[in-house]
């Protein structure tokens, strides 16, 4: 079973499962579904921008230079983490961990250079003020996050929110105009929404950040007070999700935005009244469903708009 970057595994006749064994590995290794959430902001954040409208082929090579930088940045993450994901149930089964994949100078190559493949692309398909952004935006996720803050400070997923905003700086730099008020709002509702989206997760495994020593804010907390702390910031998220609205962008977004604000709150009151791992993980998925409505809401309100 080879061992090296990208590299596939056949066993006998089996190639069927292999290769989705392979593709789920991949997935996880690259934090995907992460990347489609940041692609997706990226595209919100060319549609909400002044200025021409750029051509569709080039916003989707902008969106997939997005997803691709944000997956070298969630593959480092799992690279530099493996002494800590080893010592956490939901993160121990990775594939640096468990055999798939051998964490070595080739992967760490391969790494870096997919992401700078990423922000080339970015460049050329969209401008060098995208690229920048798109560049700091990996950045932020592997360096600023997951090197210096995360063992660091409880502040750490607060910072590393900045890498969903600048996302969609990028997706606005597209157009050539100057950074209007709706694509900065859009970038600090996805700064608001980084921290209770991923404390909801880190509740529901405290006591895994305990026992590997990362100072998450749920697990430095009592829970009370944690589930109070989500609370406030989804309030703070859910009314910068309507600003949209005093901006430009009309009903469609305003349903949408609010539909979502609201399950997302009624779950973070759930957890304040009931600080348990299930409540925790209904406020993470809900925020996901919130940050969903938020982003597609605004693409569809621009549509009808045109």
């Amino acid at each position: 079973m080879p061992r090296h970057p990208l590299g596939s595994y056949v066993s006998g006749g089996n190639e069927g499962p292999a290769m989705f064994r392979q593709m789920r590995n991949i997935a996880i290794l690259f934090k995907m579904r992460i990347g489609v959430a940041i692609a997706l902001s990226a595209l919100a954040g060319v549609a909400v921008a002044p200025g021409p409208a750029p051509g569709a082929i080039n916003v989707a090579l902008l969106c997939f230079a997005v997803f691709v930088s944000a997956a070298g940045a969630g593959a480092f993450n799992q690279f530099v983490e493996r002494d800590t994901d080893k010592l956490m149930q939901r993160t121990s089964n990775r594939p640096f961990l468990n055999g798939t994949y051998h964490a070595d100078g080739r992967w760490l190559a391969a790494i870096v250079g997919l992401t700078m493949a990423a922000v080339l692309l970015a460049g050329l398909a969209a401008n060098w003020l995208s690229a920048v952004f798109v560049f700091l935006g990996a950045f932020v996720y592997a360096v600023v996050y997951t090197v210096w803050l995360k063992r660091r400070t409880w502040m750490n997923i607060v910072v590393g929110g900045l890498s969903g905003s600048l996302a969609v700086l990028a997706g606005a730099a597209m157009t050539g105009g100057e950074l209007a008020a709706l694509p900065v709002i859009f970038a600090i509702i996805l700064f608001l929404w980084t921290p209770p989206h991923f404390w909801a997760l880190s509740f529901a495994r405290r006591e895994e950040y305990q026992r590997a020593g990362v100072p998450m804010l749920t697990a430095v907390l009592p829970p009370k007070q944690a589930a109070w702390v989500i609370f406030g910031h989804a309030f703070l998220l859910v009314a910068a999700s309507l600003l949209p609205g005093y901006f430009g962008l009309g009903p469609a977004y305003a349903v949408a935005a609010l539909a979502g604000g609201l399950f997302f709150m009624m779950k973070c009151a759930a957890l304040v009244r009931e600080p348990t791992e299930k409540r925790a993980m209904s406020a993470f998925f809900a925020s996901l469903a919130q940050l969903g409505a938020v982003l597609v809401g605004a693409l569809v309100d621009v549509q009808i708009a045109y």
